[in-house]
């Protein structure tokens, strides 16, 4: 005797009531998967995997591609999307360069709107090379590409930025000879940090700098309003000698409100991180070297900013962070309309950032200015198309304010520990229990217009794969 238990999810007769002993059970095709999943009729289609039905029955077996309506991923009617999975198997970037892929060919198509990405490079060299084609691809992997409905070509219209160094290279993992050939083909440019023009910027160095009292953000305060000598200061040596002033005890410029011990802490946590060379005098023009305000300010439709920030420590890969974040959020709110058309700025900016646990996780103090423009982005960012791509490894650490505004959530492979966490309440056993087993390329997605989590895969990267 065959026992069938039946989950009714869909029916195209509208006879909502239990399957019948004695009904006949039959594979379903292609046409009746998507009727009952609710894929049969989706606006604003945009390609997020396959889905691979009864693949246990070559006879039956079933492969199809999974579209959600882009409006609930990327604006205007939901947006943003948290990528969980423990680290390597679950291939969290490789998942969402294959949204980005997908949405940039999209929107290649079409003339009444517009999207442009910046990307924060954070592990090795994994986004160094996202124009140049994977030579590991095989025929079986173009296939699917094609079945998708996308090509097998690499991202276009990219653009690489390098923390300054003075050697090239040791500010990155990529090699000085990889580097310099991207700059002959003028792709790639390097960039600094000058105290004339990011100075205010100061406050991101103590994002994840517990300041119960703020004595650090008042001297922030001090320093950005020019009080004391501040005012007349134009290079960041300068600005550390002026800092030694303030740290001797008796002296006669210190403000009575903030104490010598204060002034003293703040200087251990600036001159660390003033000591790298991307903090320079000046911009040296002709010599491929930027701002990256200036980049983020002059960004085109369709184009791709990759910023490298894998070598540099947490600290300052937060200030890096920080400073993008706020540029485009200038950007979108108008603070650049002197120097650019409304019309010439792409109506979408998608941001992606992995290892979002070092700026949005539970941890992180209240005051952290970069928590609160993560949240700000999270909770207004929709209707001033700015658009969040964020993964970690464990869902249950990021801030709730965060991951509740993401309208898609794509689960990897976890820990039966993380699954137990009250993130997870709302899902389903059967789920609960295969994700704790998903292989390489395999997620869970849960979207507004879906019926039920799916479980998708999706093909290798198109980009060159450093070993």
């Amino acid at each position: 005797m065959n026992y069938v238990k039946a989950k009714v999810v869909a029916n195209d007769k509208n006879l909502y009531i239990p399957v019948k002993d004695g009904s006949v059970v039959s594979f379903a095709d292609k046409v009746e998967i998507e009727q009952a999943l609710g894929l049969d009729d989706i606006k604003n289609p945009l390609v997020c995997g396959y889905l691979e039905m009864y693949e246990y029955d070559d006879k039956n077996k079933q492969i199809l591609p999974v579209r959600l309506n882009s409006q609930f991923l990327i604006g205007p009617k939901g947006a943003h999307l948290n990528i969980s999975g423990i680290s390597g198997l679950a291939s969290k970037t490789s998942y969402a360069m294959f949204l980005m892929k997908a949405i940039q060919e999209e929107y290649l198509k079409k003339e009444d709107d517009s999207v442009a990405f910046v990307m924060l490079n954070v592990k090795g060299r994994d986004l160094l090379a996202i124009d140049e084609i994977n030579s590991d691809l095989n025929e079986n992997d173009k296939k699917l590409y094609e079945m998708l409905g996308l090509s097998a070509k690499p991202f276009e219209n990219v653009n690489y930025y390098y923390p300054y160094s003075r050697d090239n290279f040791s500010n990155t993992y990529h090699s000085k000879e990889y580097i310099q050939e991207q700059k002959y083909l003028n792709k790639a440019y390097t960039y600094k940090f000058t105290y004339e023009h990011d100075k205010e910027n100061l406050d991101l160095l103590f994002a994840n700098i517990d300041d119960p009292t703020q004595t650090m953000d008042s001297i922030v305060n001090f320093i950005i309003s020019g009080q004391g000598k501040f005012s007349t200061i134009e290079e960041w040596e300068t600005f550390k000698n002026e800092i030694n002033e303030y740290c001797q005890a008796g002296n006669s410029r210190n403000d009575k409100e903030i104490t010598v011990s204060s002034w003293r802490k703040f200087k251990r946590i600036v001159n660390k991180s003033l000591n790298n060379p991307i903090f320079a005098d000046r911009i040296v023009e002709g010599n491929n070297e930027i701002r990256l305000q200036n980049v983020v300010k002059n960004i085109k439709t369709n184009e791709i900013k990759v910023i490298d920030i894998a070598k540099l420590d947490e600290n300052m890969q937060g200030f890096v962070f920080g400073d993008v974040m706020r540029a485009i959020y200038d950007l979108k709110l108008g603070q650049f309309d002197e120097e650019r058309e409304e019309d010439d700025i792409p109506n979408k900016i998608v941001i992606f950032i992995d290892e979002l646990n070092k700026y949005a996780s539970t941890d992180i103090p209240k005051s952290s200015p970069i928590l609160r423009q993560i949240i700000d982005i999270a909770e207004r960012g929709r209707s001033l198309g700015i658009i969040l791509f964020s993964a970690e490894q464990f869902k249950s650490a990021i801030h709730d304010r965060v991951k509740g505004n993401a309208s898609t959530h794509a689960y990897g492979r976890t820990n039966a520990i993380e699954v137990s966490k009250k993130d997870y309440t709302f899902i389903p056993q059967v789920y609960k229990g295969m994700m704790t087993r998903l292989k390489q390329g395999e997620y869970v997605i849960q979207n507004p217009i879906f019926r039920s989590l799916l479980n998708i895969k999706f093909p290798k990267p198109i980009y060159k794969q450093f070993k």
